[in-house]
């Protein structure tokens, strides 16, 4: 069971806490992470969604997902990237690229706190460090890159944003 820490509109914790799954008040929001793993090549660690995932099954993305109660975004990110790639990231290496609140997108309600990071990393990546299977595999790719697999859409729509970034 996930546990997340609710904020205000002004990334302002409540003092309330939510399980994952259940509604979120009007008003309230969690905070979401996106990980964009960047080596020295400029090439972005894009992750194929395994296929047993229930939203967006065998589609491409950044690494990320929601912040545990008790973490903050950088926590979050970090154990994200843990947990599904099996990377250990150096904190100092991250930058905040933004912050966004997103109340629904085409649609779709989140009720979240969005936070873009970017890390630089030139290390080894091996599946099998991961502790989650939510990942079927990886790969360095280019904008690019990036930009093909959206257009084939196969790259889970909500990250195209990492076009104009």
């Amino acid at each position: 069971m996930e546990i997340w820490d609710l904020y205000d509109k002004n990334k302002v914790k409540l003092g309330v806490t939510a399980i994952r799954g259940e509604d979120i008040p009007d008003g309230m929001y969690h905070l979401v992470v996106h990980i964009w793993i960047q080596n020295g090549d400029g090439k972005y660690l894009i992750s194929q969604r395994a296929a047993s995932r229930p939203t967006f099954p065998l589609m491409w993305e950044c690494q990320g997902g929601s912040v545990l109660a008790g973490e903050d975004g950088l926590q979050g990110a970090l154990r994200e990237t843990k947990e599904e790639v099996g990377v250990d990231l150096d904190p100092k290496r991250g930058e905040l690229l933004f912050t966004k609140v997103r109340d629904a997108e085409n649609g779709k309600q989140f009720r979240d706190i969005l936070e873009a990071w970017r890390f630089r990393y030139d290390g080894a990546v091996d599946l099998s460090c991961a502790t989650t299977d939510e990942v079927a595999r990886v790969e360095w790719l280019t904008l690019d890159d990036i930009r093909a697999l959206i257009s084939k859409g196969v790259f889970v729509p909500t990250l195209n944003y990492i076009l104009d970034v």
